[in-house]
């Protein structure tokens, strides 16, 4: 086992438990993470991100996470999010590919892909199969998820 995927693995772990500063403490400084919901956000912002998470979650939240591989540059994982969803109370089973980049020892880039469509169906219901699949749409959930990143911060 790498030291790159011993990370991945501290950063998975933690976030099982529910423990946003030790997942934070995987990251490198200059973090650029990404994914279909709130695009991309960088440094502070990325470990903003994951405390508001876990905290609407209110410890319901389950995290699965198998396939770790990486090397001295970057890796990945499979990981499943199973919870319900704060706006609709609605229960979400998101199946995400991450990728990872490293320096220093650190995650320094974290993608996350997912099918947006899927996750709006299952978060918004008839709303979101009607509409999930639009570009529209998706900006919007991405709208309102960084509208509910900058209220966090306040």
């Amino acid at each position: 086992m790498t030291t790159n995927e011993d990370t991945i693995i501290k950063f998975y772990t933690a976030f099982s438990n529910g423990d946003a500063t030790q997942m934070c403490e995987c990251y490198h400084p200059n973090i650029k993470f990404s994914d279909p919901v709130f695009g991309l956000l960088k440094g502070k912002d990325v470990c903003k991100m994951w405390k508001m998470l876990l905290e609407k979650s209110k410890g319901n939240i389950k995290i699965d996470f198998s396939e770790i591989k990486a090397d001295d540059y970057k890796g990945s994982a499979r990981w499943v999010a199973t919870y319900n969803f704060s706006k609709t109370n609605r229960k979400v089973v998101n199946s995400i590919y991450a990728q990872f980049q490293f320096k220093e020892g650190l995650i320094i880039k974290h993608t996350d892909d997912f099918d947006i469509w899927k996750w709006s169906k299952q978060a918004f219901g008839l709303k979101g199969i009607l509409l999930g699949w639009t570009g529209f749409m998706q900006k919007r959930i991405q709208k309102q998820a960084l509208s509910s990143l900058n209220k966090y911060e306040k």
